[in-house]
């Protein structure tokens, strides 16, 4: 099993299947526009912008789990992170990160990178999952880590 086997929902509550994003190096992160690390959309688009020729994506699902960070409309939240920081990387319908109503995909990266003293719930907002090309789950980073500081083991994938 790999990422591969999931289907998620874009921003337009169309599915579509992870698939499409085969043999790229990706970074999946819940996002948030009210964060105190909402600032790191700026690290996250740099990656995006420097390393998509090279097969790498980040994927943003916003999450409203945490202290209610993300409580816009997918419309609002598309519209905030383009005004506010040009965000072009792919982002995706609201979605649960734990909890019952938790996103499958979440389920999986979760069980294959635990936390912090291997909890495997999602502790914040932007916390990061590192994928490899052939959909396995290599690392997690916690939600303080800085997006430019995952450049290396990036390009280490790429």
């Amino acid at each position: 099993m790999s990422i591969y086997n999931f289907q998620i929902k874009t921003m337009d509550q169309k599915f579509i299947d992870l698939t499409a994003y085969k043999d790229q190096v990706l970074l999946i992160v819940n996002v948030a526009s009210q964060c105190g690390f909402t600032k790191q959309y700026e690290g996250l688009e740099s990656l995006f912008q420097t390393y998509k020729v090279r097969g790498f994506s980040v994927l943003g699902f916003p999450c409203n789990q945490f202290g209610s960070q993300e409580p816009g409309s997918e419309a609002e939240i598309k519209k905030f992170c383009e005004i506010k920081y040009n965000i072009t990387f792919p982002l995706f319908a609201k979605i649960f990160v734990n909890g019952p109503k938790t996103e499958p995909l979440y389920s999986y990266l979760k069980a294959n990178k635990t936390g912090f003293l291997g909890i495997p719930a999602v502790k914040w907002n932007f916390t990061k999952f590192l994928i490899d090309r052939k959909g396995n789950v290599l690392k997690r980073y916690a939600p303080q880590t800085d997006p430019m500081a995952i450049a290396q083991d990036i390009e280490k994938l790429l």
